[in-house]
């Protein structure tokens, strides 16, 4: 799921794969069996949707970007993908478990959401879901905040994502009936693609909300002033390391 329907789907799989990659232990907690009927709520261009549906599931992958649905239509033509916002989902049959990897930390409407898939999952069901918690790239954001100092710009823009806490995630799950049975907030460094250029596809990908107020010349500069702040916390070896703080939560529908 995205904070806007335009994503550069083609950047996405050949320099993010790390997204998909690092969720495997993610899909031994959702355990799919065959015949269950699963949401991957944000599936992007349709990898992990793909190893849902080999475990026997009948999965449906929804994603608010038609850029990221067309390229999982295109690489998986026998699987189900449709264009949604989480915020407004409606489904003629309720699911056996909504899967989600990367995508809550996007919505800045959580409890709309939270909503959504409760009403999404039959009595019973499950959600398994991982994004970014309380603190994640913090050392980016800082970065970030001294580089647009340094160059006088005026911002940045405030942050388009949302990283809580587990109390306050749990919190809202258990308005809307979801019993968490399983929650954990942990640190999980993760190591970019593309070795010196990886901080940049990352803002490229990821930090529109930053850099699209900026001129031409200004985000070059801008990406110059971040790569320079950033370096003393997230550069190892030539290759950036993003300080990644997961939110991994486990819950049933009452």
């Amino acid at each position: 799921m995205t904070p806007g329907s335009q994503w550069n789907a083609e950047l996405y799989d050949d320099k993010h794969s790390f997204v998909w990659k690092m969720a495997a232990e993610l899909l031994e907690l959702l355990e799919a069996k065959p015949g269950e009927r699963i949401l991957d709520l944000g599936c992007g261009t349709g990898h992990l949707t793909e190893k849902i549906a080999a475990a026997g599931a009948k999965v449906v992958g929804v994603d608010r970007s038609a850029e990221m649905i067309r390229q999982a239509r295109e690489k998986h033509p026998g699987l189900q993908f449709a264009v949604m916002d989480a915020r407004e989902m409606a489904f003629a049959e309720p699911f056996d478990a909504v899967f989600s990897n990367a995508t809550l930390h996007w919505i800045k409407e959580p409890e709309r959401v939270v909503a959504g898939i409760a009403k999404a999952l039959r009595p019973g069901g499950r959600l398994v879901a991982e994004f970014g918690g309380r603190g994640n790239i913090r050392e980016l954001m800082a970065a970030i905040e001294r580089a647009w100092r340094k160059l006088g710009l005026p911002g940045p823009a405030p942050e388009p994502w949302y990283y809580p806490t587990i109390a306050e995630y749990a919190g809202l799950l258990e308005k809307h009936g979801l019993e968490v049975t399983n929650a954990t907030l942990f640190e999980r460094p993760t190591a970019l693609e593309d070795g010196g250029r990886g901080l940049r596809n990352w803002l490229e990908m990821f930090g529109g909300p930053f850099l699209e107020q900026l001129s031409p010349a200004q985000r070059e500069q801008a990406l110059m002033a971040i790569e320079q702040e950033a370096a003393a916390t997230l550069l190892s070896d030539g290759h950036w390391v993003m300080d990644y703080r997961r939110l991994r939560i486990v819950a049933q529908r009452e």
